[in-house]
């Protein structure tokens, strides 16, 4: 059964309070991580529209002294990492076409029909604030089934994944009582109900920290087709 969004809130500001402390995000190259490749792939669903702009927009500035400058990736819910695309995976991180066709079977096997979520609460991981995502209908706990079937390293044995939409990453090391309090004080908007009738196969820089996402293709739930 899916997790009310009260539940959901709580368990993430419980998780958050244990953390005692923040993660400091750094604005460099990492070159040790992407070893010059220049992509790295995920699965997600794009909620990048007005409603959820302005509410990720709001909480940022409410909180942007606590935020590294200039994150510019667009509101999204990561279904999953899926690794750097190559055409012939030599490293355990790549992504070639053998493991897309075998999400691609799986999604057209498996995955929900369109479904509706509702985005609303502002909490935080230790590295990062965000918007909650209730999952009433569990269309989106059907997608992670249906790729991780495929690509079983995503499944986590405590069950750690959180829906969610990012509104930024910390700057700074600082304790997360003290930023609980900070979360706190920012108004509440009303729950904002999307519709998922299609997930994205995206990209980002992989040299770039907060970068905005490019769309490779779709995965359309009511067609199965992907272009």
């Amino acid at each position: 059964m899916p997790r009310g969004p009260s539940s959901i809130f709580d368990e993430a500001r419980a998780a958050f309070a244990a953390a005692g402390q923040t993660i400091a995000n750094v604005r460099r190259d990492f070159p040790e991580w992407h070893r010059g490749r220049p992509r790295y792939a995920l699965w997600a669903v794009d909620v990048d529209v007005p409603a959820v702009r302005d509410a990720v927009s709001a909480a940022g500035t409410q909180l942007a002294d606590l935020l590294l400058p200039d994150y510019r990736r667009q509101p999204h819910i990561t279904l999953g990492l899926c690794g750097f695309p190559v055409a012939e995976p030599r490293e355990p991180d790549d992504f070639g076409p053998t493991e897309l066709s075998g999400q691609l079977a799986a999604l057209r096997a498996l995955a929900p029909a369109p479904f509706d979520i509702d985005i609303g609460l502002l909490a935080s991981f230790s590295s990062a604030p965000f918007l909650a995502v209730h999952d009433p209908q569990g269309g989106i706990a059907r997608l992670r089934r249906s790729l991780t079937s495929a690509q079983p390293e995503w499944a986590e044995p405590d069950g750690a994944y959180t829906p969610h939409v990012t509104v930024g990453l910390y700057a700074g090391s600082w304790p997360t009582a003290d930023i609980q309090r900070r979360l706190d004080r920012v108004p509440a908007g009303p729950a904002l109900r999307c519709r998922v009738d299609r997930i994205g196969l995206m990209h980002y820089a992989a040299a770039e920290i907060g970068g905005p996402l490019t769309t490779e293709a779709e995965f359309h739930l009511a067609t199965r087709q992907f272009g």
